[in-house]
Formats: C-alpha cells, sequence, structure tokens
C-alpha cells in the first residue's frame, strides 16, 4: 500500500509515543507552575524540532518510514534523550530567572533547578524505554549544576547549549549526513528558545514567585 502524507500525522500518533504538552497563557506565580512551565515547553520543543529534522532529512518518504516499527522506537528513544537535553537547559534557566527577586544563594538555587528537571522527567516516565536512565539523567544534570553560573551566564541565551548538541546526536539520521546538517539543525533550536524565554519573562512573576519559595520553607513543603 501507498502512503500519503495525509495521513502521515496518524502514522506518527500510532507509532511515536507523544510527550506531555500542554499550552497556556497564565501568569507564572508559583513554583509548581515554573516546574509545569519547563516540562511542557520542553517537551513542545524537542518534539517539534526533532520531528521537523526527521521530516525535512527524509523527505517524500517521510510516511512510510515512520510506520517502520524499528525506526519509530529510535524516534521514541531519540525524542527522550533531547527532551531530557532540552529540559536541563531550560530548568536552570526558569529558575535562575524566575527567583531573581527571591535572594536565594546558590545551594537553594540548585535544589530548585533540581526538582524542577526531576519532575519534568517524571511527567514523561516510561518514554525512551530501557533505553533511556532518568536516574543517569539526573545524576549528570546535578554535575552541569555544581558548574552553573547562576548570576549571569543562567539569563542568557547561552546557557541552552545542551539541547543543540542532543539534537543532532540522537536524532536517527545517517551520521555522514548529520555532518552537512549540524549548523542549521542546532541553530533551528537555539532560535526555537528565543519564543520561549519570551514568553517566561512575558507571564513570570517573580515577586509572586518570591513569596511561594518563602511560604514552602516557612511551612517545609
Amino acid at each position: 500500500m501507498t502512503l500519503s502524507f495525509n495521513n502521515a500525522g496518524n502514522i506518527l500518533r500510532q507509532v511515536v509515543a507523544r510527550l506531555a504538552v500542554r499550552r497556556d497563557a497564565g501568569p507564572i506565580e508559583t513554583i509548581d507552575e515554573v516546574n509545569r512551565f519547563a516540562s511542557t515547553r520542553s517537551a513542545f520543543v524537542a518534539q517539534k524540532k526533532l520531528y521537523g529534522y526527521l521530516r525535512t532529512r527524509i523527505g517524500t518518504r517521510f510516511p512510510k518510514v515512520f510506520a517502520d516499527e524499528e525506526f519509530a522506537q529510535s524516534i521514541n528513544i531519540a525524542k527522550m534523550h533531547v527532551f531530557a537535553a532540552s529540559l536541563s537547559d531550560l530548568s536552570i534557566y526558569v529558575i535562575a530567572r524566575g527567583m531573581r527577586d527571591a535572594n536565594l544563594d546558590e545551594p537553594a538555587l540548585r535544589r530548585l533547578a533540581g526538582a524542577c528537571f526531576a519532575n519534568g522527567l517524571a511527567d514523561n516516565e516510561g518514554h525512551g524505554g530501557a533505553d533511556f536512565s532518568a536516574d543517569q539523567a539526573i545524576e549528570e544534570f546535578q554535575l552541569r549544576l555544581n558548574t552553573t553560573d547562576w548570576y549571569e551566564k543562567a539569563h542568557r541565551r547561552e546557557n541552552f547549549f545542551a539541547s543543540p548538541g542532543a539534537l543532532v546526536r540522537w536524532a536517527p539520521i545517517a551520521p555522514e549526513l548529520k555532518q552537512f546538517d549540524r549548523e542549521i539543525v542546532e541553530n533551528s533550536i537555539i532560535f526555537a528558545w528565543n519564543e520561549v524565554r519570551a514568553q517566561y519573562e512575558k507571564r513570570v512573576v517573580a515577586a509572586k514567585l518570591a513569596e511561594d519559595f518563602n511560604r514552602q520553607a516557612a511551612t517545609g513543603h
């Protein structure tokens, strides 16, 4: 049977499990809302850029290739690794920017970012199968937190360096083709983060986040 682009979306939904994506536009005033933003926006960017790269590289064979079970599994693995890298970048940024009115020290910032990252992984538990280890991802993220420049670089575009490399590394595309794609593919996700940062800056209420943190610290929750 010949497959057309018209049913490519149906094929993709059947063979590739989607990460949890939720779009909202209200103010971000609590730490839980910060965590939700990081998780859902990381999922959105990771999937959009990975699938977009695959569509572009595979071309007219896209529907047929995506129907292949083995290839679909490789997409699920790649998707989770790209998501984890995206979540790593965004978790640091949202905590650094969102908690700027809370006057927190670095250990507190590391704890909040670590919880943000772990919550995002938990939101999508089971994706990637045995080829993705959440424990290993958390361990690697903790190492990154230890060297994070919380008061300068974490607030800027330079903080988003893990996701571009992960997109190129994990996309199930032949290495000999990736060498020609690297700059374009990396830039595509770097530019995507511009919009995410703009959304966050528009929605986050830093003073309210500081209040929420202090309230949780006072109650032990």
